[in-house]
């Protein structure tokens, strides 16, 4: 059976604390693993969680701060460590080229692991398989920070009243839906289509186009959060977003699940997050994230 479940491996800012870890999440799809800005400790999380180096696939970081990279020197080297036995990409802004080698090659291991690099340039589609296609969006933040999002391809459901009100059975659903055609039958008559789900993960950014283009329709989206909306003026100065915009980007992109984190140390009560996302007009689910948690992408409509 296919798990799409979110992660959590870290939620905070620029500085962790006693109860949040730098950031790190995981997405499992399908049997992949997408590992997303890996903070330092990010390798210790994993081990916490659960998560284990052959889980992953693809390492998708947005920006080349510490607290959403740092990690990526531990993480490479445990891959390498337990020979992963197939390959893994890392998806990460070419500006911060320089960066990202310095981390792969920061101390002395053994290289056991093809480990391919696909930098991000600009918006557009990373990678696709069977099971979604990846696309990147740039941001908005004092560095180059590109979102990442995951869309499923449409399918088909069948409708059971419309195949038996054309004496359509056993084989021949199979059938109907490899050719797209039975007689005089067409599969558009006997099923609609299958939204595919959507996931989206937006870090350090202030508002911008990207924002709104990575969490339109979003199944769950996972944005940061950093300030809450008293420190607006510190969201926007440093390039990131309160609760309140996180709650109102959700609320206009249509969100089913919205989850938030990257919490700035500053604040001791993370149900303030919530509030302040909800007030902002977003009633779909949400959660405000915490270290090791467990989140499953919304079953689809």
């Amino acid at each position: 059976m296919s798990v799409r479940e979110l992660v959590v491996l870290g939620t905070a800012s620029q500085v962790p604390t006693r109860h949040r870890n730098h950031n790190g999440y995981l997405l499992r799809w399908d049997g992949e693993g997408i590992l997303f800005d890996p903070g330092e400790g990010t390798q210790r999380q994993m081990l916490r969680a659960g998560v284990a180096a052959h889980d992953l696939h693809r390492i998708c970081v947005t920006h080349f701060h510490g607290d959403h990279s740092l990690g990526l020197a531990g993480v490479i080297q445990r891959i390498n460590l337990d020979r992963v036995p197939h390959e893994i990409t890392a998806h990460f802004p070419r500006s911060g080229q320089r960066f990202y080698d310095r981390l792969r090659y920061s101390t002395a291991y053994r290289e056991t692991v093809p480990l391919s690099e696909a930098p991000v340039d600009s918006d557009g589609v990373l990678a696709s398989t069977k099971s979604y296609v990846l696309e990147a969006r740039k941001l908005s933040h004092p560095v180059e920070s590109f979102g990442y999002r995951l869309v499923e391809p449409d399918g088909r459901r069948m409708l059971p009243e419309r195949l038996a009100s054309y004496g359509i059975s056993g084989a021949d659903v199979g059938r109907i839906q490899r050719e797209g055609v039975l007689g005089d039958v067409s599969l558009d008559d006997v099923s609609e289509v299958r939204r595919g789900q959507r996931f989206a993960f937006v870090m350090d950014t202030r508002l911008c186009d990207g924002v709104y283009a990575l969490a339109e329709g979003c199944d769950m989206l996972v944005i940061e959060s950093t300030f809450l909306d008293g420190d607006v003026q510190l969201a926007v100065d440093h390039g990131h977003l309160t609760a309140g915009q996180a709650g109102a980007v959700a609320r206009d992109a249509g969100v089913r699940h919205l989850v938030l984190t990257h919490f700035s140390q500053r604040y001791d009560d993370p149900d303030e997050f919530e509030r302040q996302a909800r007030a902002a007009g977003f009633e779909g689910e949400l959660t405000v994230a915490h270290d090791l948690l467990r989140v499953p992408v919304p079953k689809r409509r």
